[in-house]
């Protein structure tokens, strides 16, 4: 009796701790950020706007060598490391994309929290674009609650870059799949900087003057698509502000979709690949060895992603013209990823020089938010958030929660979206093929920018979170016969929440869309 007492005990307190453990692990943790609201639409006011960057940078303590040149981390292969703080034992930076095991050996440049800030006199938006892989909602949520209500700001976006060189602080990219990356002391100063950038951002703000830009078509040779069909988004979007006294440059935001893996798997140098060339080039200049051939325009410049889904990148077969025109790069090397970023600086600068808006200094914002749970059909992520892989609580059974906006300035239109959407949502071209898993036509074929307001529509990816990829129901494909008569399962499913993904979203954009359209 005794014995058998013991062991009931015993199986309370092993239910009890993995119950303590689970809710520790899949808890809401900000059920008060559930609300979706609406902000501005008022008479237009005066605008400002303010910028800032801080470098978010991690250090590098000890470096490697990869002996045999596989980017992976194994001392059965003859693989060292240098003990540069002196502690005895290997202290990695794991690299964000590609495979696991992938230590950075080193920093080529610095990773950055840009914010730029936008005031109408009764609305403030604050956007901030990191180098990083992405970073997700909780995370997010924990940044916005420790920004001062005093600052004034109505609605803060975080977006990343989606570099694939940068840190890991999502958890995938660790030493092995059931392994975090992250490193949670990096992890805070990213936090506290993007807090400190906002704030710098705030206290930059001036009286203002906007101009739009855009190339539809011109950067279509700068990135390819390596899922079918065959779509792209690779217009080229700009916002430019310029200060209304001064008459200087305050900083332009550029949107344009594309993987930031120019540099390939084997590179183990922490960049944020070609916006690095992108904003050096827009900021500084376009030089010809000595020879400066296209002026920046200073001020801040912040990179933001678009429909990079499907997916958009640009391979190691895929060229890159130099921008003197005398060399095209094909190897993953830095000289490919500068060509890349100095040709979209080209265009950018020559958009906003040749076909910009006429400057708008007052004006009125309009910006709804809507948050919606979202089903977590994917095994893989459910283990990875039980594991601790992933730092994100659930909002119900199997389900996240997470948001879209959709804002308006002049003659501008904003769409934010929390992951990687297939292009073919964006712009059209969905298809149902055959071998599809689900035996459906065409979903989600009335294109988002089609249905936007004004003459300039920005579609930002990974905003306000990251789940990856956001793909039509049609296209679907984990089960053979595969579609395309491919021989594999495509890519892009490994790495979605699940196939409701992309219905839920679509009708909630669209939704949102069709009532800031008047």
């Amino acid at each position: 009796m005794i014995l058998l007492r013991r062991f009931f005990t015993g199986l309370a307190v092993v239910g009890l701790a993995t119950a303590g453990y689970l809710y520790y692990r899949l808890h809401d943790r900000y059920p008060d950020f559930q609300a979706s609201p609406n902000f501005g639409g008022g008479s237009p006011g005066r605008i400002s706007a303010g910028f800032a960057a801080i470098p978010i940078t991690p250090a590098v303590p000890d470096t490697w060598t990869d002996s045999n040149g596989d980017a992976i981390y194994n001392e059965k292969d003859g693989d060292t490391y240098t003990d540069g703080n002196g502690n005895g034992r290997f202290d990695p930076v794991w690299l964000a994309g590609f495979q696991n095991n992938r230590p950075a050996t080193g920093i080529h440049d610095e990773l950055w929290s840009r914010v730029m800030i936008v005031d109408d006199g009764s609305t403030r938006i604050a956007w901030v674009a990191l180098d990083l892989i992405g970073f997700g909602a909780d995370d997010v949520n924990e940044v916005k609650a420790q920004i001062p209500s005093s600052w004034g700001i109505s609605y803060t976006f975080i977006t990343s870059t989606h570099t694939h060189e940068g840190p890991d602080v999502v958890g995938m990219w660790g030493k092995s799949e059931l392994r975090s990356g992250v490193n949670q002391a990096y992890l805070k100063q990213v936090k506290e900087k993007i807090v400190g950038s906002i704030e710098k951002a705030v206290a930059s703000m001036r009286p203002a003057t906007v101009v739009f830009a855009q190339d539809t078509a011109g950067a279509k040779h700068l990135v390819g698509d390596y899922r079918k069909p065959d779509v792209h988004d690779y217009g080229l979007r700009l916002m430019h502000f310029r200060d209304a006294v001064a008459d200087t440059t305050l900083g332009t935001l550029i949107q344009w979709a594309n993987h930031p893996e120019t540099l390939w798997a084997g590179n183990l140098e922490i960049t944020s690949d070609f916006p690095h060339y992108l904003r050096e080039g827009f900021e500084n200049g376009i030089y010809s060895g000595d020879s400066l051939i296209f002026e920046g325009k200073k001020g801040i410049t912040l990179f933001v992603n678009g429909a990079i889904g499907g997916m958009m990148s640009t391979g190691t077969e895929f060229p890159i013209p130099d921008i003197s025109g005398d060399t095209s790069w094909t190897a993953p090397v830095f000289e490919k990823a500068r060509a890349q970023g100095e040709q979209l600086a080209w265009l950018a600068l020559k958009a906003l020089n040749h076909h910009s808006s006429a400057p708008l200094d007052s004006a009125s914002i309009r910006l709804g938010v809507r948050k919606f749970d979202l089903p977590l059909d994917n095994k893989l992520y459910r283990l990875g958030a039980v594991a601790g892989i992933f730092n994100r609580g659930l909002s119900g059974w199997w389900k996240i929660r997470t948001e879209i906006a959709f804002w308006t300035l002049g003659p501008a239109s904003f769409l934010h979206q929390p992951g990687e959407l297939y292009p073919e949502i964006a712009n059209g071209g969905t298809e149902a093929p055959e071998g599809r898993d689900y035996p459906i036509h065409p979903s989600q074929n009335i294109p988002l920018r089609s249905i936007m307001p004004g003459e300039y529509r920005f579609i930002a990816g990974l905003s306000n979170d990251f789940i990856g990829y956001i793909l039509p129901l049609s296209q679907w494909d984990e089960k053979a016969p595969y579609t395309y008569e491919q021989k594999e399962a495509p890519y892009g499913e490994i790495n979605s929440v699940g196939p409701q993904t992309a219905p839920i979203l679509y009708d909630a954009m669209t939704s949102l869309i069709g009532e800031y359209r008047n």
